[in-house]
């Protein structure tokens, strides 16, 4: 048995659930399909202590403010929970469990295999993240097996480290704000590259009021897109480097007794050694070294370049291949588009292209196949 619709969604984060609020508003019939769970576990999954770049009014998706007070910055968990509730006040149609492992075409319509399901669809909308999947370097193997690892995927809180010192791999925010936790009880390493600083604190009055503000609402929002030149240009930056350092601060590592050192580029002895040559006696390695995406299951001629790979899109639109589309991705239109202010935007652009294209038949069938 073979499940028909109008329009699959695959993934059922926040990029997932935005997309289905517009679906659910035009009158697709759809369904969103995610390999978690629990609705939020994304989220929940991640460190103890994280918490989010932007206040509770710019946390929210279409249709239903984050419930708490506007300028309260939400725990990872108390995302999660959002998310969920989220999909149970809009009845969304979210199936949990079940990881679609194949995307291709058979004559008009797509073809979603999730292990023994399948379902065909006229409209498919990737919503994923463009990080994916953990990367670490190659050396990482090399490294003593008495070191600690862990990707920042797989930190939780510092009872994972053992004692010793603890090199955070990776300087962006993922590393500044670990290594500021790892350093409470342990001799820190931060190495990598200064990414930049937002010139405020995201919590202090005048980050609240006007710092916060502008730079989601307007800078990252309206003026870092692809339609502007400045956008162009900033994209790929975003795209292989990261973004700048949005809650930590230089003064905030050193306060911490934090050590910058320069890139992680290999192993003597079993131990890592850095760009000056100093080998570092860490008894943990912490890789905040981010994530690459994974489009290998997606049998459609619809990618361009070597590395990253990135689907040929506007604005998650695949004009080469009608009916796929992308939300969720870094930059997908703007700097915004990963975060949860600018995701219901590019979700709503989307949803409007599809509900642009008439359907074929009804759906919410069974067909054999």
């Amino acid at each position: 048995m073979t499940d028909s619709y109008n329009t699959i969604v695959i993934g059922g984060g926040q990029a997932g659930l935005a997309t289905g609020y517009f679906l659910q508003k035009e009158g697709r019939d759809f369904i969103i399909l995610d390999a978690g769970k629990r609705i939020g576990d994304v989220w929940r999954n991640r460190w103890d202590s994280l918490r989010l770049f932007t206040p509770a009014r710019y946390s929210g998706l279409p249709g239903m403010p984050f419930p708490a007070p506007p300028h309260i910055f939400p725990t990872k968990d108390e995302m999660g929970d959002y998310l969920e509730a989220y999909a149970e006040y809009f009845e969304l149609p979210v199936h949990l469990d079940v990881r679609v492992d194949h995307l291709t075409k058979e004559g008009e319509r797509f073809l979603v295999n999730a292990g023994n399901r399948h379902f065909v669809a006229e409209n498919v909308v990737v919503a994923m993240a463009t990080h994916q999947i953990p990367t670490t370097p190659d050396f990482a193997d090399e490294l003593d097996p008495d070191i600690v690892q862990l990707h920042s995927s797989d930190y939780r809180n510092p009872s994972q480290l053992q004692d010793g010192g603890v090199l955070v791999v990776g300087a962006g925010n993922s590393g500044a704000e670990i290594s500021l936790e790892a350093a409470h009880e342990h001799t820190t390493w931060l190495s990598g590259r200064d990414v930049g600083r937002i010139p405020f604190h995201i919590e202090s009055v005048v980050g609240r009021h006007l710092g916060v503000p502008f730079v989601l609402r307007f800078l990252f929002h309206r003026v870092l897109t692809v339609d502007s030149p400045i956008g162009r240009k900033m994209r790929p930056k975003f795209i292989s480097q990261g973004t700048i350092l949005v809650r930590t601060k230089p003064a905030d590592l050193a306060e911490a007794g934090i050590e910058r050192v320069p890139r992680t580029v290999g192993v003597q002895d079993g131990l890592p050694t850095v760009g000056d040559d100093r080998v570092l006696e860490a008894a943990n390695v912490i890789w905040a070294t981010g994530y690459r995406s994974d489009f290998s299951w997606i049998d459609l001629p619809i990618f361009e370049g070597d590395e990253p790979v990135e689907p040929n899109h506007y604005r998650g639109i695949v004009a080469d291949e009608p009916g796929v589309y992308f939300v969720g991705l870094l930059f997908l239109y703007a700097a915004s588009s990963e975060i949860l202010c600018g995701v219901g935007r590019d979700a709503k652009h989307v949803v409007e292209h599809i509900a642009s294209r008439p359907p074929h038949g009804s759906r919410s069938s069974q067909i054999r196949t």
